[in-house]
């Protein structure tokens, strides 16, 4: 019986648009994760192209990897030059659940 070939499934390979990236953005918000999304504006740096974005940012290739990855935690103004870049908008909106303590 032959193998099947395998791969690895990369997000950023489907990110085509940037309505598709806004929405993939979007969701990593709706879970309130940092890490997840920080990761998921790497996926969207790298779907566009990383060397671009650290071109339009200003900071390393390699900087940028290490920081957007889910091991890396970067500054605030590192997400804010990268959101930028992308071409996209932080907008902050009133919580739908409430939080009582």
């Amino acid at each position: 019986m032959a193998k099947n070939a395998t791969r690895l499934w990369d997000v950023a390979e489907h990110l085509e648009t940037e309505e598709d990236m806004a929405a993939y953005l979007e969701a990593a918000f709706e879970e309130a994760d940092p890490v997840l999304i920080s990761a998921a504006i790497g996926d969207i740096a790298r779907a566009k192209g990383m060397a671009q974005i650290a071109r339009e940012t200003g900071l390393g290739r390699e900087s940028l990897y290490k920081a957007l990855s889910p091991d890396g935690n970067p500054e605030f103004a590192t997400i804010m030059k990268v959101v930028r870049a992308l071409g996209l908008q932080l907008h902050a909106t009133k919580a739908s659940i409430s939080t009582n303590s």
